[in-house]
């Protein structure tokens, strides 16, 4: 029956990439089957694009897939979580960190060492996500909201390097992408050789895995060294992961869905999942790269496979986290509290830190040779108050919104970054700017507010299920973000002029925010903090439960449409005005709880003076710290932030 089970798999590779090959040629299967057994009697540009472009690629994506598919189901058995992949365990953005270092400073390592350096970026993402979760807490929920924090975190470092050294930038877009298009078999036979340790995966694994299914402790006292035999399997599949990803780029979800479709197949033993899901990964690359190639005849326009893999795979994930979510899965995520009252000292010394941030940024001015403190001229000052409005209006207003979803959703995870909010503003302005030609500075917040409601919309309709639990929420949220960005690369790898300057866009900077601009942000998120602030009550009784918010005569669920209203405009104002910022939303409101600020009026105001503060000074210091180059605020806020998450959550493992 497994043989019949095997071979049913092996006919369906066989036959997705015998249509795979009829997409892109005009050659008939006779004319095929003869260059494919004599690949010299190619005359024709047709049968030369068939040698040397068609087969590498249905050879390199049946590789890549069948690697991907394998390592999905290796990972997730050995951290017996199934949502566990290369996306979530933030392996693929380490490993594309890494090649972007490389392909920067030491591009004639890339052929030799590309694979190398991507392993290593993969392995310290994984270090650092084993020290947040722990080593014997891979299973649950904290497990993939790490790796999706540390996602952010080197996807944010990664856009700076690119931003701080443009002309390299072109060189990278498509890669990130997932491009399987190939001219000619050398990468297909660079890669090859050095997946060839899938065989020892194949022989060795099945035992480890099966004694691991006992348990950590049933798996030693049958005699196994449970944490290296753990470390060299996820060593050896981190290691398949970083070739595949130096070879063809990141292409996402195939890691994820497989090894679910080959347990929803039937496959019961670690073997049967292994193998099942090698020719599964094989097979669903395989139609992914077919829909790719019939879309970009379709459009007129080449479409990266990883884009397409994405637009499959964050439904798929959806669906799988809303059938598959299991009782550890559940589990909310407690962070780092405090039951300390609100102290003035602590006030002052927020205020403090503000108004010493605001001297600074507005009496200090930096040249090649030294610091000056003076008042600056009409010209410089026309340059910075813009930059000073932006930057202050935007930490509050994303601090403002993070607190309404933290209270509305009962998750101190709930921001808008990683619920994709942002990320749907995002994905409007870019489509608009790039589709209808306007410009990315105008101030187009409707655009944004539409995209923002949009994700608001799927993740109230998706989590009602799960009664907005974390999992739930979170779970969507990634997908939805993982989709969005997805496209977003698709438009940057277009390789167009715009292309660029989206990514200085994307990072998030107030350099080009005009006084017009900074002057109706600052507008529009006073009065809706005032209408925030004005609804605090609303807030309060939600915060303690909906039923008894209807008790006291609210009607939660209409209050709950305002409040995240209010939220999606907060989101299209930043977004639509500087771009996208991330993790504002997460610590601001989190900082205020710890210093004591429990009551919603507070936590409003004190995360808003902590917004407007952080931003302030990552603004100021991404303009000093490697001057007279900048790093955009967004970015360095992103960076900031995504450490303090991190350590706040191994802080709170090790209590």
């Amino acid at each position: 029956m497994k043989k019949l089970h095997y071979a049913g798999l092996v006919a369906l590779t066989l036959l997705f990439g015998l249509l795979s090959l009829q997409v892109d040629t005009s050659l008939s299967l006779t004319n095929q089957w003869l260059l494919v057994r004599s690949p010299e009697l190619a005359e024709s540009f047709t049968d030369i694009f068939f040698i040397h472009s068609q087969l590498p690629r249905l050879s390199i994506t049946v590789l890549v897939g069948a690697m991907l598919g394998l390592v999905g189901s290796l990972m997730q058995q050995l951290t017996q979580n199934s949502l566990t992949s290369p996306l979530t365990l933030g392996t693929s953005s380490g490993a594309w960190l890494a090649l972007v270092i490389v392909n920067i400073w030491f591009v004639d390592w890339v052929a030799d060492y590309g694979a190398l350096a991507a392993m290593v970026g993969a392995l310290v993402a994984f270090g650092l996500i084993v020290m947040i979760a722990g080593i014997r807490n891979m299973t649950g929920l904290p497990l993939v909201v790490s790796g999706m924090v540390v996602n952010i975190l080197l996807g944010s470092i990664a856009t700076a390097l690119v931003i701080l050294n443009a002309q390299f930038a072109q060189n990278v877009f498509m890669w990130g992408a997932g491009d399987l298009a190939q001219y000619g078999w050398g990468w297909f036979n660079w890669l090859l050789p050095r997946v060839s340790i899938a065989i020892i995966i194949l022989l060795v694994a099945p035992r480890i895995l099966t004694l691991l299914r006992l348990g950590q402790e049933g798996a030693a006292a049958r005699g196994l060294a449970v944490l290296p035999a753990f470390s060299l399997l996820m060593i050896m599949g981190i290691w398949l992961v970083s070739a595949s990803i130096t070879a063809v780029g990141v292409i996402s979800f195939i890691g994820l869905l497989t090894p679910n479709i080959a347990r929803a197949l039937g496959a019961r033993t670690p073997r049967e999942e292994l193998i099942t899901s090698l020719l599964l990964g094989a097979s669903l690359l395989l139609v992914t790269d077919s829909l790719s190639m019939l879309l970009g005849h379709w459009l007129e326009e080449m479409i990266p496979s990883g884009v397409t893999a994405a637009a499959i795979g964050a439904p798929a994930l959806i669906w799988f986290s809303r059938r598959k979510l299991k009782a550890q899965d559940q589990l909310n995520i407690s962070l780092a509290t405090s039951s300390a009252k609100l102290s003035p000292l602590l006030i002052i010394s927020l205020v403090g830190l503000f108004i010493a941030g605001l001297a600074i940024y507005t009496f200090v001015e930096l040249d090649s040779q030294s610091w000056q403190w003076a008042i600056p001229g009409q010209y410089q000052w026309q340059l910075r108050w813009p930059r000073i409005v932006t930057a202050l209006f935007s930490g509050i207003a994303l601090a403002i919104a993070g607190t309404l979803l933290q209270r509305i959703l009962y998750n101190p995870l709930a921001s808008p970054d990683i619920l994709g909010v942002s990320s749907g503003a995002t994905f409007a302005l870019i489509i608009t700017s790039l589709f209808v030609g306007s410009s990315m500075l105008a101030f187009h917040w409707g655009v944004a507010l539409a995209g923002s409601l949009a994700v608001l919309v799927l993740l109230l309709l998706l989590g009602k299920r799960h009664n907005f639990s974390p999992a739930s929420v979170i779970l969507t949220g990634i997908a939805l973000t993982a989709l969005l960005e997805a496209l977003v690369q698709f438009f940057l790898a277009k390789g167009s002029a715009d292309s660029y300057k989206i990514l200085l866009w994307l990072a998030g900077s107030t350099y080009r925010v005009t006084g017009p601009q900074a002057l109706s942000l600052a507008l529009f998120v006073t009065a809706l903090a005032a209408v925030a602030f004005g609804l605090s009550r609303w807030l309060t009784l939600i915060s303690i439960s909906r039923e008894f918010a209807n008790a006291r005569g609210l009607k939660a669920e209409h209050a709950n449409i305002v409040l995240l209203v209010i939220v999606a405009l907060m989101c299209a104002i930043v977004t639509s005005t500087m771009g996208p910022v991330s993790f504002v939303g997460l610590v601001a409101p989190h900082m205020a709880m710890l210093l004591g600020a429990q009551k919603a009026k507070y936590q409003l105001t004190v995360g808003g003076l902590i917004g407007a503060t952080l931003m302030l000074w990552a603004d100021w210091l991404g303009q000093v710290i490697l001057y007279p180059t900048q790093i955009a605020a967004g970015t360095l806020v992103a960076i900031i932030g995504g450490c303090y998450f991190l350590l706040l959550m191994t802080i709170n493992r090790l209590k």
